[in-house]
């Protein structure tokens, strides 16, 4: 989670994280005035560049100018109940809180869930997993005044971020106003560590005006000890708890019947920019007898520029939204299609998780281990450092450094059908081994909701 300072934009922080140092200012020292006046200062100074961002991403996706009060904090949203919300910033991390989102609707029947979210893809995958049960709105933008707003207006009973959000303006106002406040299934790799530590006195007051910071792992709570949290604890992680969905494993049927029961199928799973043309490159190297390819882009809004790679570099594809019969000399299927990829995973023989092969820090691989397939992962993945880790550990995923290596290495796993089995199955092992992250999460939860306030 780099620190930036406009770290609620979306889901594209490095970009942001290089344009302070632009200005010959920031390298003021925080400690020599109050560190969080210096922030919002900044906050402010940079103000203009947030319309000229949701005009930019806009371009390709138009949501981004939809329900831009929200991201002031102005809401016609509401409810009577007593408001429990949880902050999930994207598709990852909303997904990940389906157990748990269930849990507390089972839990505390009379109480209204909330979800907020920083990217459309994010409340568009909360559309999908949770209809009209759950309230939904932007989160607003980490100004002083629109988190405010956005507190008074919904008067959360409980707030919980999900995974890497520290957001200074939104964590002191709690604090002030006495809404507990928890970073759960909080992750931090040892980059985003490093720049966090250059502002240690804005970091060490944010941390610790948080009710209560749980890891997802041991190295994940060290880091953040070290820049001075207190109230810090291990409670694993909470995507090894999610289920396939009962409809997406019978969708991913008849995506295999559809694709062809005869053919072997290789997935390729939210690839980010730069590595499908390195993937097409590489799958000219392999020889597989009516191998079928499917590609599904990390973000929606690229599906039209894989389709134009695809249309240029001569490949025979059809777009798995055409729903039309798949013809026996198509190459590939563009996965154009979102909150499937449990069913796409269903379908194949064996995956491979984009956004490491560049250095992106790699995608979840959990839930292609959850459904028993073989896993393909390149050299980048400190975004999911343990569980890549482990899973390669445990014989569940096959680390390969480059597209040379993952051609050779399909190659040779789709020639020994018993080694794809063998992959699987430690697949499912590892991730039944880890489960039990929404426990842990919900005790958080109900001491802040139940026992300390009662």
């Amino acid at each position: 989670m780099p620190f930036t300072l406009t770290p609620y934009l979306d889901d594209s922080p490095a970009l942001l994280a290089s344009l302070p140092n632009q200005l010959w200012w920031y390298d003021i020292r925080l400690s020599m005035f109050n560190p969080r006046q210096i922030y919002t200062l900044l906050l402010w100074l940079l103000l203009p560049y947030v319309f000229f961002h949701l005009l930019w991403r806009a371009r390709k996706q138009r949501e981004y100018l939809q329900h831009i009060d929200e991201r002031f904090g102005r809401y016609s949203a509401h409810s009577d109940k007593p408001i429990i919300w949880l902050h999930t910033v994207s598709v990852g991390e909303t997904r990940a809180a389906v157990n748990l989102v269930q849990r507390l609707r089972e839990n505390y029947p009379h109480h209204q869930l909330l979800l907020t979210h920083t990217t459309p893809t994010g409340r568009a995958a909360s559309e999908q997993l949770y209809g009209g049960d759950v309230l939904r709105v932007y989160l607003p933008y980490d100004y002083p005044f629109a988190v405010r707003r956005f507190l008074q207006h919904f008067r959360p009973r409980i707030g919980v971020l999900m995974e890497t959000e520290i957001w200074f303006n939104l964590i002191y106002s709690c604090h002030t106003m006495q809404i507990p406040l928890l970073l759960l299934n909080a992750r931090l790799s040892e980059k985003s560590a490093a720049r966090y530590a250059r502002y240690p006195n804005l970091t060490r007051l944010g941390l610790n005006e948080l009710s209560a910071i749980s890891a997802q792992s041991e190295v994940d709570a060290a880091r953040i000890i070290g820049l001075g949290a207190n109230n810090v604890s291990v409670m694993g992680n909470l995507k090894f708890d999610i289920q396939p969905p009962l409809a997406m494993l019978e969708l991913g049927a008849q995506l295999r019947t559809q694709f062809g029961k005869d053919r072997k199928i290789f997935l390729l799973a939210s690839t980010r920019a730069g590595e499908e043309i390195l993937l097409l490159s590489m799958l000219k190297q392999v020889d597989i007898p009516h191998l079928l390819t499917v590609i599904v882009p990390r973000h929606p809004q690229r599906f039209d520029d894989v389709a134009d790679m695809l249309t240029q570099q001569g490949i025979r594809f059809q777009r798995k939204s055409e729903n039309a019969p798949i013809a026996s000399d198509t190459q590939v299927i563009l996965g154009d299609s979102m909150g499937e990829m449990f069913a796409y995973y269903a379908a194949c023989d064996l995956t491979f998780i984009g956004g490491s092969l560049l250095p992106f820090g790699g995608q979840n691989l959990i839930e292609a281990c959850a459904v028993g397939k073989p896993v393909f992962i390149g050299p980048h993945t400190y975004n999911f450092a343990q569980a890549s880790q482990l899973a390669v550990e445990c014989g569940a995923a096959v680390r390969i450094q480059n597209s040379t290596d993952l051609a050779q290495s399909l190659q040779n796993l789709l020639a020994h059908p018993d080694q794809l089995t063998k992959i699987g199955q430690a697949g499912l092992h590892f991730v039944r081994t880890h489960r039990g992250a929404t426990e842990q999460a919900l005790r958080h939860i109900t001491y802040f909701l139940d026992d300390h306030f009662q």
